[in-house]
């Protein structure tokens, strides 16, 4: 559910602070902040901030496009390292076991046809 427009949109009051003094003083150091539900605003243009992570400082450069979103948008806290899968060496080698040993208790594979046999002909083959 989004914000109420009569209540305006939500800034740390440290933050915003912190923002227009660097404004007045057209400072462009980076600032340090916990809020990632701070949302960005436009005199937040043109500034970086370093938004923490949980575990690190990510720092985000506010342009035009981000004004409106929420600081921590930028600031991944989760990092994707792929989905499960096999790995390709150990996928191989079971590949190869069963091809080389015969089946226990099972059927005995077909024996290969002889060096000298004539292949089989097809039945439309024979039929012209």
């Amino acid at each position: 559910m989004s914000r109420s427009v009569k209540k305006g949109p939500f800034v740390d009051k440290n933050l915003y602070k912190k923002v227009t003094e660097m404004n007045k003083a057209a400072d462009r150091k980076m600032n340090k902040t916990y809020s990632r539900c701070s949302t960005i605003i436009p005199e937040m243009v043109g500034n970086t901030i370093s938004v923490h992570n949980g575990k690190s400082w990510i720092p985000v450069y506010i342009t035009e496009n981000l004004v409106g979103h929420k600081l921590g948008e930028f600031a991944a806290t989760r990092v994707f390292r792929g989905h499960g899968g096999t790995d390709k060496a150990a996928a191989a080698a079971p590949k190869a076991a069963p091809a080389a040993a015969p089946a226990a208790g099972g059927a005995a594979p077909k024996a290969a046809p002889a060096a000298g046999a004539a292949p089989k002909a097809a039945p439309a083959a024979a039929a012209k």
